[in-house]
C-alpha cells in the first residue's frame, strides 16, 4: 500500500506542479492584445457606406476591416461547416478536435491536423508566429478561451473575415473577393465561397493567380466534403465544380479618386471617411468622362460636377477622366484648378438686372456696335442681332447686351455680389474688375461655378458645397426669387446642342479666350452639373467650343443620371407680358436715359442699409423725390403698378433683407437695400 501511496503522491506532485507551472505560463502570457490597435486599410465609402476606395497600409497591406454583415450568409456557413462545425457551442477550444489532433501527433510523431478552432485561429492572427509546436498551439488555445470571455462569437468571426489571409498583400474576406472577383464578399457563388473558405489554409500555394491548378483543387476539395456531410445539394456541387477559376487579380476600387484623397488629407487619423458622393453616379459619370476623351485627342481632359440642390451636397465629382494617365495630367483636380470661365458668368448679370427691374425677359435690347470706353465688344461670331428681346439675347450668349447691362449695374457690384455667394474669384494680379469680367476676364472653379447655377435652381439662394457627410452647409442670397425665376426660364429655353432634347434642362456653354476651355453647366428641378473640358496646361485647342465639346456631356450626363425633374413653379411677383404690355420703364433697355441728375428718382425714406422695426403687417412707408411719373416701384424685384404718388406703401413678406427700387418714366432708377425686424 505504501507504494501506492508514493506513486499517488508523486503523481499528485507532478500534476499540481504542472498545474502550477501552467497557470504561471498563462500569467506570463498577460491578456490579449489590444484590439484597437490592428492596423486596417483606411477606406472612402459614398453616402450608403459603398467602398470608393481603399488605401493600402504602412506596410503595404490590403486589410479591409469586414462584420458578418458584410458577407454572404452561405459563405459563412460554408465556413463554419468546414472549419469548425461545433463554433457556436464550444468555448474557444474543441476538445473532441483537439484529442483527434492529439492522437494524430502520438501516431505519426508530426502534426497532421492542427484542430484548430475558428477562435484559435483568430488568437494565430492576432500573434502570429511560425513555428507549429505544442506550446504554439497551447497558447493559442489559452488565447481563444481570453477571447471567448471578451467578445461575442459574431465579432471573433468579425476578426477572422478581416485578418485571414489569402495569398500576397491580402488580408481578410473583403480585399480577397474585391482583388480575385472584382466585387464585395455580400453576394457569393457556391464557387466562389468554396475557394474563399479554402484559401487561407495555404494561401501562396493555393492562389488562383499564381497556380490556378491548385486553387481548384482546394475549391473542390472543401466543396467535396461538404456534399459528403449532405451539406450541399450534389446538383449545386456540380454547377461550382464548373465554375471558372479567377487567373488574375483585379485592381482594388478606385472610384472618385480625388475626393478620396482630399477626405483622408482632412481627417489623416480616420480609419472610415464617409463622403456625399453616390457611388453608382460616380461610376456612371466617370464612364463617360473617359468615352468622350476618346474624341479630344490625347492631351485633352474632362472634368464633372454633379450637385444636389437641397442639401449642396456633391452626389458625384469627375476630377480627371483618368488618374494615372501622365499627358493628362490625370491626378491634378481639375474641379478645383481656376480656368477663365468665358460666357458662363452672363445669367448672373441678368439676374441682377431683373433684381434691379432695369429689364424684363421681355424687355427688348439692342445687339450692335458699341464703345464702353476703350473696350468694344463683339460676339463670338463677329456678327449683330440687332433689336431682340433680354430672354433671346441671354439665349444666344450675345456679348453687347450683356457688357451693356454689366456697365449700368457696376462691374464691383457683380464681383461682390458672387464673392459674398461662396464664389472665388481671381484676376490677375493688380488689375481691378472691368466690364471684359462678364465675357471671362477673371478665374473660377468649376465647382464654384457649379454652386453658383445650384443658386438660381434653388431660387437664387446659394448654399456652399460640401463632400463631407453630416456636414452642414451654410447658404447665402445671391439674386432675389423672381429674378432668378427669369433667369432659369430663359436658360430652359436655349437652343440645345444636336439631337439633344429642348426644354429638359435649364443651361449655359462658355468658351474662353483663344479656346483654352469649354463649359457647360446646367441644372434641373434636382440637380446641378457643371462641366469643363480643355487642357490641364492651359494650352488653346483649336475649335473647343462650348456647345459641341461640354455641352453635349452635359445632356449625356443629365441623361444617364435618371429622369429629369421639372423646375419648381413660378414664385410670387413674377410679371408674365409681352413687351408692348410691359411699364413703359421696361420695355426698351437703354433709350431715353439721359437724365440729369437733379431729376433723377431719389429714394428718401428709408435710407439704404437701414433697420426698420415693424409691427406686425403694418406697410413700410416709401418716400420718394424727382423722376417723371409715373413711378414703379419694385419689392425685390417685383414690380408694383405704377402711380404718380411720391409716398408709396408696401408690404413686404416678413422680416429680413428687402430690396426697394424706384425708376421712373424714363428708366432711370434707385434702390436701397433695408432690414426689416
Amino acid at each position: 500500500m505504501s507504494v501506492w501511496r508514493t506513486i499517488v503522491a508523486v503523481a499528485g506532485g507532478v500534476i499540481a506542479a504542472t498545474a502550477l507551472a501552467f497557470g504561471a505560463w498563462v500569467v506570463a502570457l498577460g491578456p490579449l492584445p489590444p484590439l484597437d490597435r490592428i492596423a486596417f486599410s483606411q477606406t472612402v465609402v459614398d453616402r450608403n457606406g459603398v467602398l470608393l476606395r481603399p488605401y493600402a497600409t504602412s506596410d503595404g497591406r490590403w486589410r479591409l476591416p469586414a462584420t458578418v454583415a458584410d458577407v454572404d450568409p452561405r459563405y459563412l456557413d460554408l465556413l463554419i461547416a468546414y472549419e469548425d462545425r461545433r463554433f457556436r457551442d464550444h468555448h474557444g477550444v474543441d476538445p473532441l478536435a483537439l484529442g483527434r489532433a492529439a492522437l494524430q501527433w502520438i501516431e505519426r510523431g508530426s502534426i497532421v491536423s492542427g484542430g484548430s478552432t475558428l477562435t484559435m485561429q483568430v488568437a494565430r492572427l492576432l500573434e502570429p508566429r511560425r513555428e507549429r509546436s505544442l506550446s504554439a498551439k497551447l497558447r493559442q488555445a489559452v488565447r481563444a478561451v481570453q477571447l471567448e470571455a471578451a467578445l461575442s462569437k459574431d465579432a471573433i468571426l468579425g476578426l477572422y473575415l478581416s485578418l485571414a489571409p489569402y495569398g500576397g498583400n491580402l488580408e481578410g474576406v473583403r480585399a480577397a473577393s474585391l482583388s480575385y472577383f472584382g466585387k464585395e464578399p455580400r453576394r457569393l457563388t457556391l464557387g466562389e465561397a468554396a475557394l474563399l473558405v479554402a484559401l487561407p489554409q495555404s494561401p501562396e500555394q493555393r492562389r488562383p493567380d499564381r497556380s490556378r491548378e491548385a486553387a481548384s483543387k482546394a475549391r473542390d476539395m472543401v466543396l467535396h466534403r461538404l456534399a459528403q456531410r449532405d451539406a450541399i445539394a450534389a446538383s449545386e456541387v456540380m454547377r461550382a465544380h464548373e465554375e471558372s477559376m479567377p487567373v488574375a487579380r483585379k485592381p482594388m476600387p478606385m472610384l472618385a479618386p480625388h475626393a478620396a484623397d482630399d477626405a483622408l488629407a482632412a481627417a489623416p487619423a480616420s480609419s472610415v471617411h464617409r463622403v456625399t458622393i453616390d457611388a453608382n453616379l460616380q461610376k456612371t459619370l466617370e464612364q463617360l468622362a473617359r468615352e468622350r476623351m476618346q474624341a479630344f485627342g490625347p492631351d485633352v481632359s474632362v472634368a464633372l460636377v454633379a450637385v444636389d440642390h437641397a442639401t449642396g451636397e456633391i452626389r458625384a465629382r469627375v476630377a480627371s477622366p483618368d488618374y494615372f494617365d501622365l499627358r493628362r495630367a490625370g491626378q491634378v483636380d481639375m474641379t478645383r484648378a481656376l480656368r477663365s470661365p468665358g460666357s458662363t458668368l452672363k445669367p448672373f448679370i441678368y439676374g441682377l438686372g431683373f433684381e434691379d427691374g432695369l429689364i424684363h425677359p421681355d424687355t427688348l435690347i439692342d445687339d450692335r456696335p458699341v464703345r464702353f470706353g476703350d473696350y468694344t465688344p463683339e460676339n463670338f461670331d463677329l456678327t449683330f442681332q440687332g433689336t431682340v428681346t433680354v430672354r433671346k439675347a441671354l439665349q444666344l450668349s450675345l456679348n453687347v447686351p450683356a457688357v451693356a447691362i454689366l456697365d449700368r449695374l457696376g462691374v464691383q457690384r457683380l464681383a461682390v455680389r458672387l464673392t459674398e455667394a461662396g464664389a472665388g474669384l481671381v484676376l490677375p494680379k493688380g488689375e481691378a474688375p472691368g466690364l471684359a469680367m462678364g465675357l471671362g476676364g477673371v478665374g473660377i472653379r468649376l465647382t464654384d461655378l457649379t454652386m453658383l447655377y445650384a443658386a438660381l435652381a434653388r431660387g437664387g439662394e446659394a448654399i456652399a458645397l460640401t463632400e463631407q457627410a453630416g456636414q452642414k452647409a451654410a447658404t447665402h442670397r445671391l439674386i432675389e426669387p423672381v429674378a432668378a425665376w427669369y433667369v432659369g426660364q430663359a436658360l430652359l429655353g436655349a437652343p440645345p446642342p444636336d439631337n439633344a432634347p429642348h426644354g429638359r434642362i435649364a443651361f449655359k456653354t462658355g468658351t474662353s479666350y483663344g479656346y483654352r476651355d469649354a463649359w457647360a453647366i446646367g441644372f434641373d428641378g434636382r440637380m446641378t452639373i457643371g462641366v469643363w473640358v480643355g487642357r490641364p496646361d492651359g494650352a488653346p485647342v483649336p475649335g473647343l467650343i462650348g456647345r459641341t465639346a461640354a455641352a453635349p456631356i452635359l445632356f449625356d450626363a443629365f441623361s444617364r443620371a435618371g429622369q429629369a425633374t421639372p423646375l419648381p413653379r413660378s414664385p410670387e411677383g413674377v410679371l408674365f407680358a409681352h413687351s408692348g404690355r410691359l411699364p413703359p420703364p421696361l420695355r426698351y433697355f437703354g433709350r431715353d436715359l439721359t437724365v440729369a441728375a437733379a431729376n433723377k428718382p431719389r429714394i428718401m425714406f428709408p435710407p439704404d442699409g437701414a433697420r426698420i422695426e415693424r409691427a406686425g403687417e403694418d406697410p413700410l412707408a416709401l418716400k420718394i423725390a424727382g423722376g417723371q411719373r409715373p413711378l414703379t416701384v419694385m419689392v425685390n424685384g417685383a414690380p408694383l403698378p405704377p402711380t404718380r404718388e411720391r409716398t408709396v406703401f408696401v408690404r413686404p413678406d416678413g422680416a429680413g433683407f428687402v430690396r426697394l427700387t424706384v425708376m421712373d418714366a424714363r428708366g432711370a432708377t434707385d434702390s436701397v437695400v433695408v432690414r426689416l425686424q
